[in-house]
């Protein structure tokens, strides 16, 4: 019983980063295309995440500090990163 307790715990605090996870949109029935337009939205870069406002259609990923990333590199797909006053400090493709 005491094994089993100490896997549970384990286990509940494993998940305990699944907070840390990237925000991404990928609009429904849109298939991540081979053009990332990350280059013409290079402006954005020192404003805040919040004060910006970007298409429906466009398919992105916000990480922020500490967040778990994949590295999978998707070719349609524009990845923001802010700091941690949520400044974004990168507008890149993948």
């Amino acid at each position: 019983m005491r094994s089993f307790l100490y896997v549970s715990l384990l286990a509940l605090a494993a998940c305990g980063g699944a907070e840390n996870v990237p925000i991404e949109t990928r609009p429904e029935g849109v298939a991540p295309g081979p053009n990332c337009p990350a280059s013409g939205y290079q402006d954005m870069v020192g404003r805040q995440i919040a004060a910006v406002t970007l298409p429906d259609d466009l398919y992105t990923r916000i990480i922020r500090p500490g967040d778990v990333v994949t590295m999978e590199y998707i070719a349609g797909r524009m990845t923001i990163e802010v700091d941690k006053e949520g400044v974004i400090t990168s507008i890149r493709c993948g």
